[in-house]
């Protein structure tokens, strides 16, 4: 699954920024470029979905639901935006996507490493188990990641 968002967030910023600057920006069409945004993340995902299905058939039934389910994943728009707000180039937007991208996969992979391992080795108290337990995991990431925020101080 992150290899498909790391392909997916690259490949439609890689094609949303020629059609943001070089086509909406100079027809003064800025207000389209949520939709237009959307229909490529949905094209997008749906050319993964068929790759896949084509070259990979039990990776495609084992990701069932969840493949598509990228076209509303909010990291992909995210960085669409993000693109235009910060006014970056194409090669800051392709770095810029790659990058996150690659940060979204490493955090669902260590979440997965960490509730398997928690399921593994402690009793999870009913109540938590799925979505509470899973919910804990990303409230401790998320501030375990912010912690990485102070590491780098520009002078």
């Amino acid at each position: 699954m992150g290899i498909a968002i790391i392909f997916v967030v690259t490949l439609t910023a890689i094609i949303n920024w020629p059609i943001y600057w070089k086509v909406l920006v100079p027809l003064h069409s800025e207000i389209l470029a949520f939709l237009i945004f959307i229909i490529i993340i949905a094209a997008t995902v749906q050319l993964l979905e068929m790759l896949i299905e084509k070259f990979f058939p039990p990776l495609q039934s084992s990701f069932g639901i969840f493949l598509p389910l990228i076209t509303v994943n909010c990291i992909v728009l995210a960085v669409c935006l993000f693109m235009v707000l910060r006014k970056y180039n194409f090669i800051q937007t392709v770095c810029y996507s790659f990058g996150t991208s690659c940060g979204w996969a490493l955090a669902i992979i260590l979440m997965a490493a960490i509730k398997e391992k928690l399921i593994l080795v402690s009793d999870i108290p009913k109540g938590l188990r799925g979505p509470g337990i899973t919910m804990i995991i990303a409230g401790l990431m998320a501030l375990a990641f912010m912690g990485f925020a102070g590491i780098i101080t520009l002078q």
